[in-house]
């Protein structure tokens, strides 16, 4: 764990990459560490691609990944951790999410969904964190909280105690859905953590 560090997340409209990016944020805040967050960039609208970038430390003073720069990446779905694989370093950990969503291109049949994500990860030397966030969120009742399971999931990787998390998502997070979300970030934490570390 470093105490500075840029983290990229991407995946596609709908995930719910923005809450968990603001959470991230304000749990490094909370934290005491100075934090930076970018626009999303892409479509917001479901099936289009999204991109967050989140640097923090002693004092940033730009929110912007540099191509190669990220030490972190969350992929929130499969194919996009290939898509912004240039963004990631020889030492970059990567946790992905193993659901599939077809882009257009894939939908229409134009193109092929690529075949073993997973291992072209790998074979960069890259350090891969496989998680099945969607079942993992199915099993506790809401797939809508696949999300906070990543985040969970993330939080073992950063310098910032869990406590910040759970308070960060009690600000975040509407009353009717904190105790599921609640359950997804300690699922992802503990469980999807563990089983991804085995990998």
């Amino acid at each position: 764990m470093k105490a500075k560090g840029d983290i990229l997340f991407c995946g596609v409209g709908g995930q719910g990459i923005v809450l968990a990016s603001e959470v991230t944020s304000l749990a490094l805040m909370e934290a005491g560490y100075d934090v930076k967050k970018s626009e999303v960039h892409g479509m917001a609208q479901r099936g289009g691609s999204v991109l967050s970038h989140l640097r923090y430390g002693k004092r940033v003073y730009s929110p912007l990944i540099a191509p190669g720069g990220a030490d972190i990446a969350v992929s929130f779905e499969l194919l996009e951790s290939l898509r912004y694989i240039h963004y990631l370093h020889p030492a970059s950990e990567v946790i992905v999410n193993t659901q599939r969503i077809a882009p257009p291109s894939v939908a229409t049949g134009a193109e092929r969904y690529p075949e073993h994500v997973i291992g072209q990860l790998k074979r960069r030397g890259l350090s891969v964190l496989p998680v099945d966030a969607f079942e993992a969120a199915r099993a506790i009742g809401e797939i809508k909280a696949e999300n906070v399971i990543l985040v969970g999931v993330l939080s073992n990787l950063l310098p910032v105690d869990k406590k910040y998390f759970i308070d960060a998502i009690k600000k975040k997070v509407p009353a009717r859905f904190l105790d599921v979300n609640l359950e997804a970030f300690r699922k992802g934490r503990t469980e999807c953590f563990t089983q991804a570390s085995s990998v």
